[in-house]
């Protein structure tokens, strides 16, 4: 199968990509939309690529690019009644989210903020600029990962 390309968009206050340059590898816990759930469950696979997107900040915008680093497992925050992310629908049984391992790649020497990523040309489709696209994981076609790495350059 063709490698695929993501986009991941984390709050920099609860996961930077400084934290998973710190980390080395992460699980991607805690998606609780179901497009998202099932990008993760059904379409990653390990080697593909994902933009690493701060969002919630001053400046939203890609800072680096990661590695998904194994296939989907079950979420174990849905099974933890003390985490935010629990579901008391989702057991080791029939678990409802999953997760993927994520690796850190390379930061960008400077961040591409939404601003300059709406104004590229070969991403006037790209999900994230969509109106109203809110989701948390995007597939990003081989197109706009070409656009977007030629800038980070």
């Amino acid at each position: 199968m063709a490698k695929q390309y993501w986009l991941l968009k984390s709050d920099a206050e609860s996961y930077s990509f400084g934290d998973l340059k710190r980390d080395g590898s992460t699980a991607w816990t805690g998606v609780r939309n179901y497009q998202a759930r099932n990008y993760m469950r059904d379409d990653m696979k390990p080697g593909d690529k994902a933009f690493f997107y701060h969002s919630n900040t001053d400046i939203p915008g890609i800072v680096g690019v990661c590695e998904i680093a194994s296939t989907s497992f079950p979420d174990d925050m849905a099974f933890d009644p003390k985490d935010s992310h629990f579901d008391p629908k989702s057991t080791n049984e029939k678990p409802i989210w999953c997760a993927v391992e994520v690796k850190y790649v390379k930061h960008f020497k400077n961040p591409i903020t939404l601003e300059e990523l709406r104004k590229l040309e070969g991403l006037e489709k790209m999900v994230i600029l969509q109106k109203g696209s809110r989701l948390s994981i995007t597939p990003v076609t081989e197109g706009e990962w070409k656009v977007v790495m030629d800038v980070a350059k």
